[in-house]
């Protein structure tokens, strides 16, 4: 199946230091001491990264960098893309090339596929369910130090939108900066005399009353943080298209179509770049 979206690739610019960092830290100061000993050198190798199970596929671009840094003779044939859903069997990624290489790139090209594509898939599994309604399901910076880029993409693949990417690119009051600053409107105050106009400001709320208060600044979005869905509902009506609203909390598999039914913009996850399983894919050798 193609990709459910138009999803551009990352810019290799990004993801090259995190592969190199990888393999670096995997081959150590030796090398691959196995493969050097026991494949020939002028040994050559076919092969297919394939998926043991259902899911969403994300982090190809990584993994066919993995082998290509190690040895540009190699040829990597993505066939399916980012954004794709694949069944067992599915071959994702063909590889042609010597032995040694191939071998030496194999668990960190599998290292950040599996990992980025079970946050694609944990991301789509949380897509399908919020559906018929229309809320997006949003990222966190929850997510791996230095795959942060990484990882956002991979939540664009499973179908969800990303949030802030850190905390340089938008204002999110959350409670412990109310509790400091005094107040929900005195923290709106200061953000609005301190940001630019192009800067959105968003407040994280846990009561009805806090609502109403943010909502009195004329704040750009919402963070409706683990409330139930009747008060989601409520929560809605008071907003009447005034910001953008958002839930978070317990949110699973199960919970989001009540969520989602409650008429919110966004439902943010961390889990599903922090605790994501991995997707199972395996290089099987064809020959």
């Amino acid at each position: 199946m193609r990709p459910t979206m138009d999803l551009p690739s990352l810019p290799e610019l990004l993801v090259e230091p995190v592969v190199r960092a990888a393999l670096a830290e995997d081959l150590g100061r030796a090398g691959d001491i196995t493969s050097a000993a026991v494949i020939p050198a002028e040994a050559r190798m076919r092969g297919a990264i394939v998926a043991r199970q259902p899911g969403a596929v994300a982090g190809t671009d990584a993994a066919a960098l993995a082998f290509r840094l190690l040895d540009p003779a190699i040829a990597v044939v993505v066939l399916k893309p980012d954004g794709s859903r694949v069944a067992p069997g599915d071959a994702v990624i063909q590889i042609d090339g010597p032995a040694r290489p191939i071998l030496a790139a194999e668990r960190v090209a599998l290292n950040l596929l599996c990992r980025l594509s079970g946050v694609a898939t944990a991301t789509a599994s949380l897509v399908a369910a919020a559906r018929p309604h229309k809320a997006r399901i949003a990222c966190t910076r929850k997510t791996t130090p230095g795959l942060r880029a990484l990882e956002k993409h991979a939540v664009r693949a499973g179908g969800g939108v990303n949030h802030r990417f850190g905390l340089d690119d938008a204002v999110l009051i959350k409670d412990n900066h109310i509790a400091v600053a005094g107040g929900v409107r005195p923290a709106i105050a200061r953000a609005r005399a301190a940001v630019g106009h192009l800067v959105k400001i968003e407040v994280e709320v846990d009561t009805l009353g806090q609502l109403d208060e943010a909502l009195a600044e004329g704040i750009d979005a919402v963070l409706l943080d683990n409330m139930t869905p009747d008060q989601l509902r409520e929560a809605v009506r008071r907003v009447d298209g005034r910001a953008v609203t958002e839930a978070s909390g317990r949110v699973t598999v199960e919970t989001v179509p009540a969520i989602a039914a409650a008429g919110v913009d966004l439902i943010s996850a961390g889990w599903i770049t922090h605790s994501a399983p991995i997707l199972d894919l395996g290089l099987d050798w064809e020959g």
